[in-house]
């Protein structure tokens, strides 16, 4: 079992940053990849960004160079830093981890979330 605890969220105007953290607890050696994901009101959830156990990341297109990934592995903690803020990013940002089994996900671990509001 792994736990995820999300915290960070808050209201910012636009063109501001916000930083989110994921703070991990139980299995973590077996989690192969963390990842971010968002949902916004009326729409389905969406990846983010993630980050593998080598430390290699992956973005949406549309947030590469804005949104960053990293992670803290003293603290078992993830991070996803996010600049240039925009109405449309206010989402409800969860943390996930998955363990992968060949080409397969055979787990996946969701944290509860935390709101973003983006508004001036």
């Amino acid at each position: 079992q792994v736990q995820l605890v999300e915290s960070g969220g808050g209201l910012v105007q636009p063109g501001g940053s916000l930083r989110l953290s994921c703070a991990v607890s139980g299995d973590i050696v077996s989690i192969d990849r963390m990842s971010w994901y968002r949902q916004a009101p009326g729409k389905q959830r969406e990846l983010v960004a993630y980050i593998t156990s080598g430390g290699s990341t992956n973005y949406v297109d549309s947030l590469k160079g804005r949104f960053t990934i990293s992670r803290d592995d003293p603290k078992n903690t993830v991070f996803l830093q996010m600049n240039s803020l925009a109405p449309e990013d206010t989402a409800v940002y969860y943390c996930a981890a998955d363990r992968f089994a060949g080409r397969s996900t055979t787990a996946r671990y969701w944290g509860r979330g935390t709101q973003v509001t983006i508004s001036s």
